[in-house]
């Protein structure tokens, strides 16, 4: 680190933040014997740990039926970018857990997905004190061996537009 790095730190001061997650479970035969749409119901009651990354990045699962789930985030000034914005991955993040979870919803026990594209369309920026986001994903179509659907971010509080998107899954059945 240089000098001038060491300055501009102590004159910006430190700030930390502290997230805690829970491992993922072991895949059990209980868990295996769960449709997606039980998994993300049995995280909505507690019964299984959210996915790690949703502490990281400061958002949350608040929804789940077949094909439709609802996820928000809360935007901060640990997300920013070197522009002062809120860097495009936490929306583009928040989009993919999204998307993939409306598709999981339709999935039988046993069967699982990944996502082969994702298509972002990021409308306005978001700033450290942006109030809480709303991420809405639906399924639009769940087959053998794809699956695709879409998912738009809305602020919670005024349903403003701040992006949209769209993704292929790949269906990885048994």
């Amino acid at each position: 680190m240089t000098t001038h790095q060491n300055a501009y730190d102590a004159a910006a001061g430190d700030r930390s933040r502290t997230h805690t997650w829970h491992s993922r479970p072991e895949l059990t035969p209980e868990i295996l014997g769960m449709s997606g749409l039980e998994i993300l119901q049995a995280y909505l009651k507690g019964a299984l740990p959210a996915a790690s990354m949703m502490s990281t990045l400061g958002f949350r699962l608040t929804e789940a039926e077949e094909g439709r789930v609802v996820f928000e985030g809360d935007p901060g000034d640990h997300l920013l970018n070197p522009m002062g914005t809120v860097h495009g991955g936490f929306l583009a993040t928040l989009l993919d857990s999204a998307l993939g979870s409306a598709v999981m919803t339709r999935l039988p026990a046993g069967t699982s997905y990944t996502t082969v594209q994702l298509g972002v369309n990021m409308i306005r920026p978001v700033l450290a004190g942006t109030p809480t986001l709303r991420c809405e994903g639906i399924a639009l179509h769940v087959g053998r061996t794809t699956a695709t659907a879409e998912a738009r971010v809305v602020g919670a509080a005024d349903g403003k537009l701040y992006a949209h998107g769209t993704t292929t899954c790949v269906v990885l059945r048994p």
